[in-house]
């Protein structure tokens, strides 16, 4: 666990969001019960899970109204907009794969993490997953999505050396 406070150090420190937005992104996380509020007197304690759900919002760069349901939509993403209803539970949306890599980065090679990257597209909710060591891009879109029908416009292109090094800041073997 981390602290909230922590968190939008680490995140600042590695990824350049600035804590000041940061801080209000996570304000309306919490007030939808997305990541942890804490106690009067008590810091939030957030797991791997509401980092990424955090980094998910400030990456989704939307409004700040609209941040917890970005959170909800890009989690929800699934590889190649395909319907994954009745399909086997190997196949993970985005936010388990995201969810996969912070735990790889908190419990195995970080290392391998770092070479790949992680694009967030914010004017269309999708998220690419690049893996430089096999050449393959995983990407993930609204179930329905015909991926490559569209190419959005506008980009965000988060090396996930910056993701795992957020994570492992807060969470890694010390």
């Amino acid at each position: 666990m981390a602290t909230l406070n922590a968190s939008l150090i680490a995140i600042e420190q590695h990824m350049g969001f600035p804590q000041s937005r940061s801080r209000t992104v996570s304000r309306r996380l919490q007030e939808r019960d997305v990541i942890p509020i804490g106690a009067p007197g008590v810091a939030p304690e957030l797991e791997a899970h509401d980092v990424v759900s955090l980094i998910i919002a400030l990456a989704a760069d939307t409004a700040l109204h609209e941040a917890p349901d970005a959170v909800e939509r890009y989690r929800a993403l699934t590889p190649g907009g395909v319907d994954l209803t009745d399909a086997p539970a190997s196949l993970d949306t985005a936010g388990r794969a995201l969810d996969i890599f912070a735990d790889i980065a908190i419990h195995g090679s970080a290392d391998l993490l770092r070479r790949d990257r992680i694009e967030f597209v914010s004017n269309f909710a999708e998220v690419a997953i690049h893996d430089a060591t096999s050449g393959r891009t995983k990407r993930f879109a609204p179930v329905g999505h015909a991926l490559g029908s569209q190419r959005p416009p506008q980009e965000h292109d988060h090396q996930r050396q910056r993701i795992v090094d957020a994570i492992n800041a807060l969470f890694g073997r010390k």
